[in-house]
């Protein structure tokens, strides 16, 4: 059993930032890649960004320069500092992380249950 639990999510106007935390628990070994996916109502779910263990980043287009990606892996925990936030990063933000178990096979993802982000004036 794997838990993800994510905070930080809020209303916030146009302009302003935001900084959501994902807590990861449970029977994890080793966690390969965490990450940060959206879904706006009627939209499909689509990458925010995302870190690996060595600490390399990617980004979607629309958030590279604004938002920043980063980890803890003694705490099994990430972060996505969201900066100059628009109305279209309006979305509910959801944890993913990809882990490997002892034997090296890859687990996951897991997923957390998302936190709702409101950019509006």
């Amino acid at each position: 059993q794997v838990q993800l639990v994510e905070s930080g999510g809020g209303l916030v106007q146009p302009g302003g930032s935001l900084r959501l935390s994902c807590v990861a628990s449970g029977s994890i070994f080793s966690i390969r890649y965490m990450g940060w996916y959206r879904q706006a109502p009627g939209k499909q779910r689509e990458l925010v960004a995302r870190i690996t263990s060595g600490g390399t980043t990617n980004y979607a287009d629309s958030v590279k320069d604004r938002f920043t990606i980063s980890r803890d892996n003694a705490r099994n925990t990430v972060y996505l500092q969201m900066n100059s936030l628009k109305p279209e990063d309006t979305a509910a933000y959801y944890c993913t992380i990809l882990t490997t178990s002892m034997q090296g096979g890859m687990l996951g993802p897991y997923w957390g249950q998302g936190t709702q982000v409101t950019v509006s004036s």
